[in-house]
């Protein structure tokens, strides 16, 4: 029974270990001699890392491989997996399109390439058989320079029926230099319509104030409510979403253990600001969705009214959701509809 949205995974890290070893073995000589067995993989795959930079760098292996030829493969098994094994109704994949280009090409050949990659992804993403509503957030990228970034808006507003919203991605620190410039395409995305997102406030090195006016949502955000709470009010006026991803935050470093996420929730709470619980990165976490939920009650960050809270937030937030409640709530109107409350009392 589908029942739950994720509005932060990444493509390049939603491929579980197993299925991209696999894809090794069988399809490339060179990865598959540098990881031949697979324990010795998921251990490299999945461990904790330094920081968000190392860990970011990991991306780069897996985008090497999802090609317009390869993604629907990579993509029909992170749907069915999703589907089966995470309950979910609702997912947002987002990632930059431009990494997903042939490389030999020419920057104005990537570019217009970009097109094809969306459409691909989109189509991949619909299964018959896994029924799930699926868009794209597609992200702009710290490292790539100002026409492409602006060339992934422009394809963002120019395909709404596959998009749903932009992003910026690669790394919070390296925002600093260029704030100015992002500022000015966050602008631009707003003023062509375009729903936002984007990573900030995931570390102590990406806090950039200057950027909230402009998002709709933020990418993780957990270091306003642990260091500048002061924040909040303005968070809470613009009705904002925090997409909280608790496994990431251990992943990279930014976090010792989870029970520093406690008072990220608290205050959060306390304020009237919503938290979705997000994966990331599900498959180079080896996590699924439901067990960031679990993991956040036995650990006493959240307690199980909170955690719906945290829910029916994913659905209200969701960029692309296109109904007025979460799946639950329409479950039990149709279960109502099936079975009047007297032929329910009775049955027992």
């Amino acid at each position: 029974m589908a029942l739950y949205a994720d509005l932060h995974r990444h493509l390049g890290g939603s491929v579980v270990p197993r299925i991209l070893w696999r894809y090794f073995q069988r399809h490339d000589d060179h990865l598959a001699q540098r990881f031949p067995k697979y324990n010795e993989f998921e251990e490299f795959y999945t461990r904790e890392r330094s920081s968000l930079d190392e860990y970011l760098e990991l991306h780069t292996l897996v985008e090497s491989v999802q090609t317009a030829k390869t993604l629907p493969y990579f993509i029909y098994r992170l749907i069915r997996g999703a589907y089966i094994f995470e309950n979910l109704a609702y997912l947002e994949l987002r990632y930059t399109p431009y990494y997903r280009t042939a490389e030999h090409l020419s920057e104005f050949e990537r570019i217009e390439q970009m097109a094809e990659i969306v459409e691909i992804v989109g189509k991949a993403s619909q299964v018959k058989e896994y029924p799930m509503i699926t868009s794209q957030i597609l992200c702009m990228h710290t490292r790539l320079p100002y026409q492409v970034n602006k060339a992934i808006v422009d394809l963002a507003a120019s395909r709404p029926d596959y998009v749903c919203a932009i992003d910026v991605a690669g790394g919070d620190s390296h925002l600093a230099q260029r704030l100015d410039e992002f500022v000015s395409l966050y602008k631009y995305a707003r003023s062509l319509g375009i729903k936002t997102t984007g990573h900030l406030f995931e570390t102590t090195n990406g806090c950039y104030p200057e950027l909230l006016p402009y998002l709709m949502r933020i990418g993780h955000g957990i270091q306003i409510p642990l260091k500048y709470p002061e924040l909040l009010k303005e968070v809470a006026q613009l009705q904002q979403c925090l997409e909280i991803c608790p496994t990431t935050y251990f992943k990279t470093g930014t976090l010792e253990e989870i029970s520093q996420l406690k008072i990220v929730f608290d205050r959060c709470f306390e304020a009237g600001v919503d938290i979705a619980i997000c994966t990331d990165n599900a498959g180079l976490h080896n996590v699924r969705l439901p067990f960031e939920y679990e993991n956040l009650l036995t650990q006493d960050v959240i307690d199980f009214a909170q955690l719906e809270s945290c829910q029916d937030a994913a659905f209200r937030h969701a960029f692309a959701w296109p109904y007025q409640q979460r799946p639950a709530s329409l479950l039990t109107g149709l279960l109502k509809e099936t079975y009047p409350d007297e032929q329910l009392v009775n049955s027992h």
